[in-house]
């Protein structure tokens, strides 16, 4: 995915994770790039934004409602890829839950 997500009108939830990787890849990018496929097929979902430079990397995912975050942090897949994020992946992280209240688009 790239670019803007295109969300609906608020209110939605925004799952905002920000990571500092460690060196090598180590099968990162393959389970990235299969987490953001099995995320899109998630009952909820609502769209992804992410960013990465040399140091650190965000990406924030936009949701339906606090239940389809939770659906998500319980699917099997996906804690597998937690696991393997706390253990070789990642030097750090945060995870942050909020509630959008407002939104505001601008394009050319």
């Amino acid at each position: 995915m790239s670019g803007i997500a295109k969300t609906p009108e608020p209110p939605y939830y925004a799952v905002i994770f920000t990571s500092q990787r460690t060196e090598g890849d180590r099968g990162y990018g393959k389970m990235a790039d299969k987490m953001v496929e099995l995320a899109s097929q998630q009952k909820g979902f609502l769209g992804m934004e992410s960013a990465r430079d040399e140091g650190v990397g965000i990406t924030v995912s936009y949701w339906e409602s606090i239940d389809s975050i939770k659906e998500w942090k319980e699917n099997a897949a996906h804690r597998v890829a937690q696991e393997n994020g706390k253990t070789k992946w990642y030097k750090s992280f945060s995870l942050r839950v909020c509630r959008v209240e407002r939104q505001n688009f601008f394009e050319m």
